[in-house]
């Protein structure tokens, strides 16, 4: 598994498609504690909150085991997770996004691209 990663993040569609994988199993675990806080009691709240736990591990053990140079892909993968967030916030909890959101999405965007496309 861990050369299969490492073959697939030393190509840029592949470390972008991890990236993208990390970022959803990351807004995901997020996103099933919100489900056991606010959407769920007994039995049916700690269903959530062990799902979420189980989500955040792997989504950890994934992201880790890749190789991946993390810090210098952190642009891309803050865009990748606002991206992915707003999704799950659309489509899970019936959450649109307002103008504020938009713009400041567009600033993170931006802000992601200088921090990957910016050579020093």
């Amino acid at each position: 598994m861990k050369s299969l990663l490492s073959q697939l993040v030393s190509n840029p569609f592949g470390a972008f498609a991890i990236l993208a994988l990390a970022a959803y199993l990351e807004v995901y675990g997020d996103a099933c504690f919100s489900s056991g806080l606010w959407h769920a009691t007994g039995a049916r709240r700690f269903s959530w909150f062990a799902a979420g736990a189980f989500v955040l591990v792997f989504y950890s053990l994934f992201l880790n085991a890749s190789q991946i140079d993390f810090g210098k892909l952190l642009g891309i993968y803050v865009v990748l997770f606002f991206v992915v967030a707003q999704l799950v916030a659309k489509f899970k909890f019936h959450q649109s996004p307002t103008p504020p959101i938009y713009v400041g999405g567009a600033l993170i965007v931006a802000g992601g691209l200088v921090m990957t496309l910016w050579r020093s």
